[in-house]
């Protein structure tokens, strides 16, 4: 009997240890500035030193009507909208030719003053936002 409680207990923290936050519009909407950007699948691995963020002052928005935006050193840099599926931010950027490309952001934390998200691939990356301001 204590060997199957134990089995129990042993696969429901496995399974909360998977689980990812779910994304909502409500925590999600705002302007995040960027105070961590990591490069975990650099050859080597690195992060951008604080300095140089403290100096370019890099945040994304995200807004009610599905819309997002990146300002990295006081100028623009990026758009688009977004959709939100569970953990993940599904992102189509509007290009500067008319075209748009999609892809994905991984929320692996959110609470109501930090996010902390990534992208997947060689040249993903990892970013820690805390929140400046809120609609």
């Amino acid at each position: 009997m204590k060997n199957n409680t134990f089995l129990l207990l042993a696969f429901m923290l496995c399974v909360m240890a998977s689980c990812k936050p779910s994304v909502n519009s409500e925590t999600l909407t705002g302007k995040w500035k960027y105070i961590k950007i990591e490069h975990p699948n650099a050859s080597p691995p690195d992060t951008m030193k604080k300095a140089e963020l403290d100096e370019a002052a890099p945040y994304i928005q995200f807004t009610p009507e599905r819309k997002w935006l990146i300002v990295w050193g006081g100028k623009f840099l990026s758009h688009g909208n977004y959709s939100l599926d569970g953990s993940n931010i599904k992102v189509t950027e509007k290009l500067p030719d008319g075209k748009t490309r999609d892809f994905v952001f991984t929320v692996s934390e959110l609470t109501e003053s930090k996010i902390v998200f990534e992208t997947i691939g060689a040249e993903g990356s990892k970013v820690t936002a805390l929140r400046a301001s809120k609609f």
